[in-house]
């Protein structure tokens, strides 16, 4: 065990400190190094023998051709006349025998592309001569359909920054785009002597090949690697090394992330180290890790790349040392092999991040650049504020003013576009390495887990005795530094967000030996109240090469789905990656409000997609959850999953739901977490298959049962016959909200807006065909036109110039779709906005709706979330409309999870199983189908009793719906709270009477209250009892009743428990 620094002092020498001591300028940022590498869980490293080329653990077919290939290339080259006659031997023979390319080239390549090959090297040769320097250069390059060929010159472990960067061509061209049967393996070797007339010049040559599978489309679990290989690889792969990858394969199929592992070869110091991951999930890795050895001071000699037609890679890679003095300024490679393993992890969750140049020059280790990388992210999303003079003008203007809302309303959206750009903010983090470097360190030392107690047998690295020189500045010493530093004011901001960062930080799986992205447990006590008034609970930050992520929560205990933002250009991108953290705090707020009559508060994901990766929704889902995981299990699995530094100090639970492009991933987010050992498996995600005792909200209308309610509700107040009211609808009949509407409502349908275009019909859409489209999830492309009136038409959104029946000329389809809603030539009674972006109606485009001061659509029922701003809500209504807003009227789905939530918890694993999972055959259990019927009933309930609430307190007091929904939801909340912590709790009958009313009558016929009791955590159980007896009161009493009301309440219910 070596040993370990008392008050800043070593008690004995140790090499690897001096090691790092020696060179100063390589700062490596700490990671621990366990001694059983994480990988196969085989005991490494181990030896492997020297077997064919180099002891590469290939033997490549002899080709039995390659003399009399050699004297044809001969013979072409003293044809073309370019090399002169007495050199054309040597020249040919050096390139055949002396560069280290094995027989597959030449068996690959024609005769007349060899002795291109072989004119190009002489032709570098003959320019380095010409030159004052006489460097020799060479850069070749050849690439056909089915293979490619790259030559370069290399000097050892030096990463060229401004070279051909062919490298990063052949991830670009061949290797991120390799995908199951469709892929390409690669080969690199080193030339064994330097070039003549150069002391450090190697040559460098990459051979891809277009993979030919042994079975192109194996079976979704077929892992024999005779089966998924490609034939080259099963032809020259000695026995060891398809044991290598083999078991290598058998560990990844089974991880979220990578399978790392190192191996040493006999009689040599050099090592192998293989790597296999899931194809896709790591693109750009292959130059990244040349950027990463380089660094600690090794070079490779060979390299392969192997595809599997399972759809995963293997990567081997030959590192020894830099020869001569080069070398001699690192670490031994004894050493610096497990930092290497440690980084390969960061890596792998970003392989290429915005510092790159930092890191491939030496300035900055690899944890620094990714450390800077996340918070570049987070600062571009939270530097973006308005600051105190948007504040102080706030307060002066009158918000009640529709002129003065939209100016701050406008003001608000520039000051945020305008003041920090992303590109400005790289810009300016670029310009500070010492900085980055002196608050990495201040990052590193709160969160590196410098010890796992007294079982502890983990190698210090060369990363965590670099921690115990560098000084570690304190929060005053970064602060005087960084203004001194600092060049200008927006300089100083940007720098100082990396304070807030590290202050911010209760918990990070930075340090985690393996992982599939960065994720970071924010305080978000950072966030400055005028902007965001309601004080958020929780907040998570999920970053990784192929998108960012969040996940806020406003209380403890809560639930809310997880969403995927797409962006069709790289203009959409820019302006969701502006809006996702807003987009996300107003969804999160809006459950809050909305999940007043459950115990759940409110809270939202959202995963953005990065532009360049649009296509991996399924990566990053997979990889946002598993990260999250990594915070809030603990770790079960040394040198995999190693203990994290928890600030935060208690156990977290997260629920969450399915939300918009992640509905067919939470079966798998289920199945992970009990993979991963997770408790609360099977309340973790709701909204799974009904195999796995999941209520699906679309198969039995969930969300549009409350909705309708809302609808109803007006008609039954205000005596319309539903059959004779003329509605708008967004969101079409593939939606789960858009099909379920139409096929419980009886409204005259005149127009329906979707993803596919705009459908209308003056007479009435054809109910019939309305219904087929919604049972069939089909968008209203595949409406039946002929069943149109003579006045109706459809507009697709790749249609231009369409000429409507009444004259008017549609230039362009998909502005026709955005905007169609806000046209006010049709009439319409009621809209029920079913889908659509957040702020498709702000309070500049509601004027479009309010025609001489009087709405156009005279009742509006909310089913989208966020679809209206707040602003425009209350325009809206004093314009006459009566609205209800998304937190009242879409609560259907929310209340549907909780008690799906409430089930699982209920349960143990067995019951679960028998009572809530839908059988193999298909059959439902009969309690789920009674459930599912008990569900939609208090669902309808709870719906009703708001919306007379929210009526009856209009009625009384005139004032804005849209208000007094928030206001209700405050109320019923705040007392919810209250109720948790009062000492009524405590009374055993007065809770168990509560618990009785509050649970479904089926969980506890079937389970009894004392079980249910015991099996539910009791922060849950005082959830149900707060939010129950808040809701009920306040529904009852109203939202501004008197404390002698809550006495007149709480003695009826005490008269009422005496009684029983």
């Amino acid at each position: 065990m070596a040993s370990t620094p008392v008050n800043g002092v070593l008690a004995v020498p140790n090499k690897l400190l001096d090691a790092v001591i020696r060179t100063p300028e390589r700062r490596s940022s700490p990671l621990s190094s366990h001694l059983n590498v994480p990988g196969s869980g085989h005991s490494t490293p181990r030896v492997l023998p020297q077997e064919g080329s180099g002891g590469s653990g290939y033997v490549a077919p002899k080709f039995e051709g390659k003399a009399k290939q050699m004297e044809a290339v001969m013979d072409g080259v003293e044809d073309k006349g370019f090399i002169p006659p007495d050199f054309v031997e040597s020249e040919t023979t050096w390139f055949y025998n002396e560069l280290g390319i094995d027989d597959m080239y030449f068996a690959t390549e024609s005769v007349e592309a060899i002795i291109n090959h072989v004119h190009s090297l002489y032709a570098a040769k003959v320019a380095a001569y010409a030159r004052d320097d006489k460097r020799l250069e060479i850069r070749l390059d050849k690439e056909a359909v089915d293979h490619a060929v790259y030559i370069d010159t290399s000097k050892p472990g030096i990463s060229v920054v401004d070279g051909p960067r062919y490298e990063q061509r052949i991830d670009e061209k061949y290797l991120d785009g390799s995908k199951g049967s469709t892929g390409y393996r690669v080969e690199s070797f080193r030339s064994a002597s330097p070039l003549p007339g150069s002391e450090d010049q190697q040559l460098r040559c990459y051979f891809v090949y277009q993979c030919d599978f042994a079975n192109p489309n194996p079976g979704a679990t077929e892992i024999d690697l005779e089966k998924i290989g490609d034939k080259r690889f099963l032809q020259k792969a000695t026995k060891n090394t398809k044991e290598v990858y083999q078991q290598a394969l058998e560990v990844a199929v089974e991880r979220t992330g990578p399978v790392i592992e190192y191996f040493d070869i006999e009689g040599s110091r050099d090592k192998r180290l293989v790597i296999a991951y899931k194809q896709g999930s790591a693109m750009g890795l292959f130059s990244a890790l040349s950027d990463l050895y380089h660094y600690y001071g090794l070079t490779s000699s060979r390299k392969y790349v192997e595809q599997f037609s399972n759809g995963y890679t293997a990567m081997s890679l030959y590192l020894r040392q830099v020869p001569g003095a080069v070398g001699s300024k690192h670490p031994p490679i004894e050493a610096s092999i497990h930092q290497i393993i440690k980084e390969i992890s960061l890596l792998y969750c970003i392989p290429q991040n915005k510092f790159q140049a930092h890191f491939a020059t030496g300035k900055l280790s690899l944890q620094e650049t990714i450390y800077a990388h996340c918070v570049w992210v987070f600062v571009s999303h939270f530097l973006n504020r308005l600051g105190s003079e948007y504040t102080a003008l706030a307060s002066l203007l009158d918000t009640e003013n529709s002129a003065h809302a939209e100016l701050l309303s406008k003001l608000k959206r520039r000051l945020r576009t305008e003041t920090f750009t992303a590109d400005y903010i790289l810009e300016i983090i670029n310009q500070y390495p010492e900085l980055v470097h002196s608050l990495y360190l201040s990052f590193a030392n709160t969160h590196y887990v410098q010890t796992r107690g007294e079982q502890d047998d983990f190698l210090p690295t060369l990363s965590f005795l670099r921690l115990q020189i560098d000084k570690v500045l304190t929060d005053e010493e970064l602060t005087d530094a960084i203004n001194k530093t600092a060049v200008n004011d927006h300089h100083q901001m940007v720098m100082s967000s990396f304070r807030i960062f590290n202050n911010s930080v209760l918990k990070t799986n930075f340090y985690t030996p393996t992982k599939v992205a960065l994720s970071f447990r924010l305080n978000p006590g950072f966030l400055p109240p005028s902007e965001y008034p309601q004080p958020l609970y929780g907040m998570f930050l999920v970053i990784s090469s192929e998108f960012r992520g969040f996940h806020l929560r406003f209380r403890d205990i809560a639930r809310g789905g997880i969403r995927i933002v797409k962006s069709r250009s790289e203009e959409a991108y820019s302006i969701n990656a502006r809006s996702m953290f807003d987009e996300n705090y107003n969804l999160a707020n809006t459950q809050q409000r909305k999940n007043k009559d459950i115990p759940e508060g409110g809270s939202k994901g959202v995963v953005l997609l990065d532009y360049h990766h649009q296509d991996k929704a399924r990566v990053a889902f997979e990889k946002y959850i598993d990260s999250i995981l990594d915070l809030l299990l603990p770790p079960n699995s040394p040198g995999i999953k190693d203990p994290i530094v928890d600030l935060y100090g208690k156990e977290e639970i997260l629920f969450m739901g399915p939300d918009e492009n992640t509905a067919d991933l939470v079966d798998w987010a289920t199945e992970h977490a009990r993979g991963r050992g997770a408790p609360w498996w099977k309340s973790f995600f709701t909204g799974k298959s009904p195999k796995l005792g999941g209520i699906p909200h679309d198969r039995y209308g969930m969300t549009t049962l409350s909705v309708r309610e809302y609808v109803l509700g007006i008609y039954r107040k205000l005596n319309l016959d539903p059959s004779k009211v003329r509605k708008l609808q967004t969101g079409g009949p593939d939606g789960d909200l858009g099909s379920n509407e139409i096929l419980l409502s009886n409204e005259k349908y005149i127009s329906i807006v979707d993803g596919s275009g705009v459908l209308v019909d003056p007479k009435g859409l054809n109910h019939e065909e309305l219904i087929r489209l919604a049972k069939g999830r089909l968008m209203i492309n595949h409406f039946d036109i002929k069943k149109l009136s003579p006045e109706g038409y459809r507009v697709l959104v790749d249609e231009n110039n369409v000429r409507l029946p009444n004259g008017d000329l549609v230039y362009n389809g998909t502005s026709f779709r955005n905007t169609f809603h806000l046209r006010s030539g049709e009439h319409y009674d009621t809209f029920v906005p079913c889908g659509g972006r957040p702020e498709s109606i702000d309070l500049t485009t509601a004027n479009k709706l309010i025609v001489d001061g009087k709405s156009v659509i005279p009742y509006i029922v909310e089913g989208a979330n966020l679809f209206i701003t707040q602003d425009a809500k209350l325009r809206l209504e004093k314009a006459g409309c009566i609205l209800y807003k998304d937190a009242s009227a879409n609560k259907g789905g929310v209340t549907s999870s909780s008690l799906e939530v409430l089930a699982s918890l209920s349960f143990d694993d067995a019951g679960f199983i028998e009572h809530m999972c839908i059988r193999e055959d298909g059959t439902a259990p009969a309690f789920y189908d009674n459930y599912v019927k008990e569900v939609q009933s208090i669902i309808r309930n709870n719906a009703r009793l708001e919306f007379e609430a929210i009526w009856r307190e209009h009625q009384v007091t005139g004032e804005a719906r849209s208000t007094l929904s928030d206001t209700l939801s405050i109320a019923i909340t705040k007392l919810d709270e209250e109720l948790q912590s009062t000492e009524l709790w405590n009374n055993e009958d007065f809770k168990k009477s509560v618990l009785s009313e509050a649970l479904p009558k089926l969980l506890l016929a079937e389970i009894g209250l004392e079980k249910i009791m015991e099996r539910v955590p009791d922060n849950y159980l005082r959830a149900i009892f707060g939010s129950y007896l808040a809701s009920r009161f306040v529904y009852g009493y109203g939202i501004s009743a008197s404390q002698f009301a809550f006495f007149d309440f709480m003695n009826k219910r005490m008269a009422t428990l005496r009684a029983s």
